[in-house]
């Protein structure tokens, strides 16, 4: 299952599968039923987990791209069922935090760059050419368009989407459809949540929250403390109000 091209220098299981002039670093440690295609290259500390397929030419697990790192030991996870598709590049943490991480069941499309330190959680989609900066976190279940750069220490919850071609400088909301230049809010990301098996309900309970946040007057910040200290709120609303409240870089509007 390991092209007789391929350098490895890493202790692998039994059926993962090594393509053509693929290099696989020291300090590597790699899950079962692992495929890394041709001319791709793997480098550690690195946790790669069970299933995750890694494209042709696709470069992991590299020291971070930070004038203050000094070779420190720092590492990379990649959660299991990933797939990382052709050049991608995915780099190391930096001393900071020590590891960037990487969800289970994403997918890492072509040409993307995911920098030291960033948090991506569970099945999100990042498509072709986004380029994040150090320190960003991403949240479950999201969705980001082709081509978008997302400024260092951006956070962006669960469950929102973000149109292509996009600049993201502030925090994105949980649950939201984001787009325009700048980016703002365009509203609910209803046809992902519909997906996701959101009820009634909860939709109608997010609907009411969204326009009372962004549509009616006020400070965002005021009306999420309203919002939080109702008895009466959902627990998705409570999530929506709390990363508003807890934003240090602002939050898109």
């Amino acid at each position: 299952m390991i092209h007789p091209t391929a350098i490895v220098d890493s202790i692998l299981p039994d059926d993962v599968q090594i393509g053509a002039y693929a290099v696989i670093g020291p300090d590597v440690q790699i899950g079962r039923g692992v495929r890394i295609a041709p001319h791709a290259y793997v480098t550690g500390p690195a946790f790669i987990g069970d299933s995750v397929s890694i494209g042709p030419s696709a470069v992991i697990g590299t020291d971070p791209q930070d004038l203050k790192y000094d070779g420190e030991r720092t590492e990379l996870f990649i959660g299991s069922g990933t797939v990382i598709r052709e050049f991608a590049n995915i780099n190391r943490g930096t001393v900071e935090s020590g590891r960037t991480v990487i969800g289970s069941n994403c997918l890492v499309m072509a040409y993307v760059h995911i920098a030291h330190d960033c948090i991506i959680g569970d099945r999100v989609i990042l498509a072709n050419a986004v380029n994040m900066a150090g320190h960003v976190e991403i949240g479950s279940d999201v969705t980001v368009g082709g081509v978008v750069p997302i400024h260092q220490f951006v956070r962006i919850g669960d469950h929102a989407m973000i149109g292509g071609g996009y600049r993201v400088s502030k925090d994105v909301p949980p649950f939201i459809l984001a787009g325009g230049a700048p980016l703002g809010v365009r509203g609910l990301n209803r046809i992902g949540l519909r997906r996701k098996g959101f009820s009634q309900e909860r939709l109608d309970n997010l609907d009411r929250a969204f326009r009372h946040l962004f549509r009616e007057h006020g400070t965002l910040t005021s009306k999420a403390t309203g919002l939080m200290e109702d008895s009466n709120t959902s627990d998705d609303v409570k999530q929506l109000a709390d990363f508003i409240m807890s934003s240090t870089r602002g939050v898109i509007s």
